[in-house]
């Protein structure tokens, strides 16, 4: 068997790493074995001192390798083809400059090294990023973004590039693999995987990981969407209602009682959720300290900042993050 194999992958988790993003990146290599006469993927798990890790909905995994004898492994002939962090929520608390170390020790000797849901955080924090797309889970980009705002990350399925793979997370780990798995066994392979997972296709690495606006806030009328979207893409600077009138062709009054009809609340209240709901994601997705979250989120004040988010969560945003 051991010449049938075309790539040996290590999993490396990270404390309270996505559940959801490892197995449904870890199942599609197992369908591919099941469904060749000679399997071709072979896969080990590996954690920072060997131990078992705990994933982010409370179960606990075994693993095969701690990270000391993953970088001994690396250093004989039987290193493996690709390496792929995958981690969770609060990911920045488990920085750790022997692991950037690695990751980029395998990234000399050629591996492909990748992350699953907010793994791509790791490999930015290596220095891994730099001049790629990256891709990452959307609930995490507001924090990814202030803490590397030179990087280009997208919200995005995946993304690959010069032996760099990241991916949102959730079921775009299926997508992702199944692509891999489509370079190295062609289309008909795929599609049987697909039968036996029983998914209907492969999703595109561009493709959008939210629903669209009109099927998540159940609204219809395209203005309305329309200046939905606009509002989301200006928060840091929030825009006057007479710029966003001006952009959607309609008088202030018009936007006033379209919001009110199907919004339930002015466009003023809307904006100002939508910018809290940004701030919301930051404290519980990255360390910033709170005077930064509120300037990302559009306030001139950390006291305006925290008075509204009170009266919107009915706690302050230290409460919230505590």
């Amino acid at each position: 068997m051991e010449n049938t194999i075309k790539r040996s992958v290590v999993f490396y988790l990270v404390p309270n790493f996505s559940m959801i993003a490892f197995s449904t990146a870890i199942e599609p290599l197992r369908l591919a074995n099941r469904l060749q006469e000679q399997p071709s993927y072979q896969w080990h798990l590996a954690s920072f001192d060997g131990e078992p890790v705990s994933a982010s909905n409370g179960v606990q995994v075994s693993v095969d390798k701690s990270l000391k004898q993953e970088r001994e492994t690396l250093l004989g002939s039987k290193r493996p083809s690709m390496l792929l962090v995958c981690s969770g929520t609060n990911v920045e608390e488990h920085e750790n400059k022997t692991l950037f170390a690695y990751l980029r020790e395998n990234k000399n000797q050629g591996v492909i090294v990748g992350g699953l849901c907010t793994g791509a955080y790791m490999l930015a924090a290596a220095g891994m990023l730099d001049n790629k797309r990256c891709a990452i889970h959307w609930e995490n980009l507001p924090g990814f973004t202030e803490r590397f705002p030179k990087i280009d990350v997208y919200a995005d399925l995946y993304e690959m590039e010069d032996g760099v793979c990241t991916c949102a997370g959730g079921t775009a780990s299926l997508d992702m693999m199944l692509s891999i798995i489509g370079e190295d066994h062609g289309q008909e392979l795929v599609n049987q995987v697909c039968e036996q997972a029983l998914t209907d296709r492969v999703r595109n690495p561009q493709d959008r990981q939210r629903l669209p606006l009109r099927a998540r806030l159940g609204v219809q009328n395209a203005k309305v969407l329309s200046i939905i979207e606009y509002m989301e893409a200006n928060i840091t600077e929030p825009l006057p209602l007479v710029e966003i009138a001006n952009y959607v062709g309609l008088s202030r009054r018009q936007i006033e009682r379209l919001f009110q009809n199907h919004m339930g609340r002015s466009p003023a209240r809307y904006y100002l959720e939508v910018r809290l709901d940004r701030a919301r994601h930051l404290l519980m997705q990255s360390s910033l300290p709170v005077v930064e979250v509120a300037i990302a989120s559009g306030f001139i004040s950390a006291s305006h900042f925290s008075k509204c988010y009170r009266e919107l969560y009915g706690k302050s945003p230290l409460q919230e993050r505590g």
